[in-house]
């Protein structure tokens, strides 16, 4: 009874330990409020992530989203800055050109050729030769020729000793026939027999005059052998310079079809001309007289001054392209122009003189949102005190690049505007501090 006692505790003891255990085994929801236990802060702890990102989502997106728009408010609102190209009025003179290329020659060329064929025997001209108006240049082989010239000497001596048979014949015949006629009127002959001597003495003149006939024919084809021998002698037609020679010796001249070139001969090489190809399109400001002046490749520093001569009318077409040929004139005095130099032309058609001037482009300016000027008037704009303004001008000579000024609200120095350069700048309103 005693080791039962010791091992079983007394019930006072059990109750008494009761709300202990109780309160141990309590849920912990039911601690009080001021009670120590994490449990409160670990149900935080489960919502304070998401609540925390739209926190820092708020405080750093605003102010973002403020800035975006504060720059694209500034950007559609900033003003444009203008920077105006000008130049000044200035006087001078405005020349109106026709640009034209064209190439130089002589004024007289002549071209030198056979009218025989042969072969050449001599040579005695060549290139920039001078010659006088008859001197022999080449030699055609004369032989031929001249055995026709033989033949036809011959042909003619034979009419002509015919001639003087046929004259002896005649008058045999004529004193026959009277000699015939008087013996009939006395019935010593018949009259058969006077009237075949009349008939005899009238054949006999006309053989004479047969024979002359045949001896003129003669003369003239001695005529025409000799001048062909002639032309076996190629002369010069004209006083000049020999500028092309196409022939050597021993090289046969065939003209049966057509003349063969033989020499081109300048008349005179101290005038030359240029003949220019004008467009259609710029061929009715071109006149007689007109000023010109040109350039040529070989002497690229030196201005050659000329004037036209000639204003052709034949038409000059290639792949559809109108041209007229003008012709001007330039002396030549220092023989520094060759023939067949390319000329870069440029005909005057009309100048004025110390005129007030202003650039095309001037004219062609207009602020944006300007009406658009009327037909047949014009205006230009004058930068005055840093700013446009327009003056209505009225124009004249214009050689494409400047333009007379006849009338206007303008003089010599006022600065024109040709155009405008607009820059986007922050200037006019800073730019937002972020």
């Amino acid at each position: 009874m005693t080791k039962q006692a010791e091992a079983t505790p007394p019930m006072p003891a059990i109750a008494a330990a009761a709300p202990q255990i109780a309160a141990e085994r309590r849920p912990v929801t039911a601690s009080p409020p001021n009670t120590t236990l994490p449990v409160p802060a670990i149900k935080l702890q489960q919502v304070e992530p998401r609540s925390s990102r739209r926190r820092w989502l708020v405080i750093i997106g605003l102010p973002l989203l403020v800035a975006i728009a504060g720059i694209a408010w500034w950007g559609t609102h900033r003003t444009a800055s203008v920077q105006y190209v000008t130049q000044p009025l200035s006087r001078g003179a405005i020349t109106r050109l026709v640009t034209a290329t064209g190439t130089v020659n002589p004024v007289l060329t002549i071209i030198v050729g056979s009218y025989v064929s042969g072969v050449i025997q001599e040579l005695s001209c060549d290139y920039n030769t001078k010659v006088k108006k008859g001197q022999v240049c080449a030699k055609l082989d004369p032989r031929p020729y001249q055995s026709v010239v033989n033949q036809d000497q011959a042909n003619l001596d034979v009419a002509t000793a015919q001639l003087e048979k046929d004259k002896a014949v005649a008058r045999y015949t004529q004193i026959n026939f009277e000699r015939n006629r008087q013996l009939a009127t006395r019935n010593y002959v018949s009259q058969d027999i006077a009237d075949t001597a009349r008939s005899a003495n009238e054949q006999a003149r006309a053989q004479v005059t047969l024979d002359g006939a045949t001896i003129d024919l003669r003369r003239a084809e001695l005529g025409a052998a000799t001048v062909n021998l002639g032309y076996t002698n190629i002369v010069s037609p004209v006083d000049g310079t020999v500028v092309s020679r196409n022939i050597t010796v021993g090289q046969t001249v065939a003209a049966t079809f057509q003349t063969p070139t033989l020499f081109l001969i300048a008349s005179d090489l101290t005038k030359m001309q240029v003949d220019t190809n004008v467009s259609e399109s710029d061929i009715g400001s071109v006149s007689e007289s007109d000023k010109a002046h040109f350039s040529v490749d070989a002497f690229p520093g030196r201005v050659f001054e000329a004037s036209v001569v000639q204003v052709r009318q034949s038409p000059q077409t290639v792949q559809n392209v109108v041209t007229y040929d003008v012709v001007v004139a330039v002396d030549n005095a220092d023989l520094a122009l060759k023939p067949g130099m390319t000329a870069s032309t440029q005909i005057v058609t009309d100048e004025r003189a110390d005129v007030l001037r202003v650039p095309d482009q001037a004219l062609r300016y207009a602020p944006p949102g300007t009406a658009a000027v009327k037909a047949g008037a014009a205006r230009i704009w004058v930068l005055r005190d840093g700013g446009p303004v327009e003056v209505t001008v009225a124009t004249g000579l214009d050689d494409d690049s400047m333009t007379e000024l006849v009338s206007g609200d303008v003089k010599a120095g006022d600065l024109v505007i040709t155009t405008e350069i607009r820059a986007a700048t922050a200037a006019a309103l800073p730019a937002p501090k972020l």
